[in-house]
């Protein structure tokens, strides 16, 4: 008899994908348009940080060496865009949070897969026919800051398996495995089934795993949905939403929760329902 096993995924997997997903997205990004006197004085800032670190550390040449031998293996596999959307991202959201109305954000992460299926405001989310997990109804409406609908709005959807992998990242998921351009109806509304997330772990096989194993640190991220609101004329947020009660709510690796972004869900005859209406600005 013959055992079939799943191909697991793995940090250099996921990461060779996120990097590859990411620079073929600099067109959607734009360039950054950062003048000669503002990469100096950025770059200088973050040198003179580590310059301070190693003096009042005391960081010893061994250490050094380490780190340079780290920094080389994570760009070898891939991971910066892991890495940094991780540990750096949820301080560049907070910045961008300043200048923002409507609907709270927050990171983006290295998961996001542009052109996805585009479907109708009452939708069920591609997925397998043995797909694991409890079924998921979210449902809401996307208004403007004056309560208006906006109709044909898109909400860019994307979420982990019950696993705690993303299609596009892990090698046995189909492509658009739980991903999907939901497109809200004549008063700005949708409905989106799926299944309840899982918390998961981010890759710990790769030069990140390493690192956080050695600082001692978990690895866990608690249960979420991501998404990517937009609609002509209006401000694109990107935000995502979690769940009461969950786990690592309060210890996110990413440290990307904000409490406005914490849903109660309720339980139904075959599931969970959970309700979030998107509020965006002008452009």
């Amino acid at each position: 008899m013959t055992t079939t096993t799943t191909p697991s995924p793995t940090a250099a997997g996921s990461g060779a994908s996120a990097s590859e997903v990411f620079r073929a997205s600099s067109e959607r990004r734009g360039p950054a348009a950062t003048s000669q006197e503002r990469t100096a004085r950025v770059v200088g800032r973050v040198l003179d940080a580590i310059h301070q670190v190693v003096r009042e550390e005391e960081v010893t040449y061994p250490e050094f060496q380490a780190a340079k031998r780290w920094l080389m293996d994570v760009g070898e596999g891939g991971e910066w865009p892991l890495f940094l959307d991780v540990f750096v991202e949820h301080e560049v959201e907070k910045v961008a949070a300043r200048t923002q109305e409507g609907t709270v954000g927050t990171i983006e992460g290295p998961y996001y897969l542009p052109a996805q299926t585009r479907l109708p405001s009452v939708a069920t989310l591609p997925m397998r026919e043995d797909e694991k997990g409890e079924k998921l109804l979210f449902t809401g409406q996307v208004r403007d800051l004056d309560g208006n609908p906006l109709p044909g709005a898109e909400v860019d959807f994307w979420q982990a398996d019950a696993d705690g992998y993303y299609s596009g990242f892990a090698p046995h998921l189909p492509a658009d495995n739980l991903r999907a351009v939901v497109v809200t109806d004549d008063q700005g509304r949708f409905a989106i089934t799926s299944i309840k997330p899982a918390p998961y772990r981010i890759p710990t096989d790769g030069p990140t795993g390493a690192l956080i194993s050695a600082a001692g640190w978990h690895p866990w991220r608690p249960a979420h949905l991501h998404l990517m609101v937009r609609a002509d004329g209006h401000r694109q947020i990107t935000t995502q939403l979690y769940f009461s009660g969950g786990e690592w709510l309060d210890d996110d690796v990413a440290s990307a929760t904000k409490e406005e972004l914490v849903l109660d869900p309720a339980r139904t005859a075959d599931g969970w329902a959970v309700e979030y209406d998107f509020v965006l600005e002008r452009a």
